[in-house]
């Protein structure tokens, strides 16, 4: 799998991605400039990190979706290229138009920084090929613009088409608003564009792929995409 990350002024965790993504397919990624026009020839996967591109002004990821490597981006997802946005990630993908809805501040007005479980809604996706229906998995959540939100007819065509990949749960799989630490519509912690090839969540899967970590439940996005990318060879 080529992979290249995007790289925008402000964000923290694209050594994280870098990281993970070395790790699970065997291949470093590039490291692209938000500034580049063009992504490396032949990239299977691009991947838009977290953390506070142009340190959040306006609104969370509304610069960074203006940026001159979005119209490649705009394009790799057009084609059908794997897209992947992680927290500020998320938040730009839709401020970008390529995934519906927006990220509000959170419910309680707070930043939350801590692990959290996450229902997996279905395994039949590029994204969640690895998984069961109804896994429950623990990845970390950093953010204070997590709270996503969209209109009624937008929420019933994303439920409707199983679109919704992921969501804030108890530990036993159950939809306990204790657990929604952000106050999400429906708890929603990821959805997929109409084409499937385009992720946008907010929890970071890239910081428990490692046992030292004391989790490996991110592992299996990432390795889910190379298996399906090397069938499709």
């Amino acid at each position: 799998m080529k992979s290249a990350v995007i790289v925008f002024p402000g964000i923290n965790r694209e050594r994280d991605m870098a990281r993970a993504l070395k790790l699970i397919s065997g291949r470093e990624p590039s490291m692209v400039w938000h500034a580049d026009t063009a992504l490396p020839a032949g990239t299977d996967l691009v991947v838009i990190p977290g953390g506070f591109s142009y340190g959040d002004y306006l609104r969370c990821g509304a610069i960074a979706a203006r940026a001159p490597i979005m119209e490649a981006v705009r394009a790799h997802a057009a084609d059908g290229g794997l897209l992947l946005g992680v927290c500020n990630g998320f938040q730009i993908l839709c401020e970008a138009g390529l995934l519906p809805g927006v990220l509000m501040r959170n419910a309680h007005l707070k930043f939350v920084c801590s692990d959290v479980h996450l229902k997996v809604e279905t395994s039949q996706s590029l994204f969640t090929n690895r998984y069961q229906s109804g896994q429950v998995i623990r990845v970390p959540v950093a953010h204070a613009e997590g709270n996503y939100f969209a209109d009624e007819d937008t929420l019933r065509r994303l439920e409707d088409r199983g679109r919704v990949l992921f969501r804030y749960a108890a530990p036993d799989g159950s939809l306990d608003p204790a657990w929604n630490l952000n106050g999400a519509t429906n708890a929603i912690a990821g959805i997929v564009s109409a084409g499937g090839n385009v992720l946008g969540m907010m929890p970071h899967p890239e910081n428990h792929v490692e046992p030292e970590m004391g989790c490996t439940d991110g592992r299996g996005l990432f390795a889910g995409l190379v298996e399906a990318l090397d069938r499709a060879a």
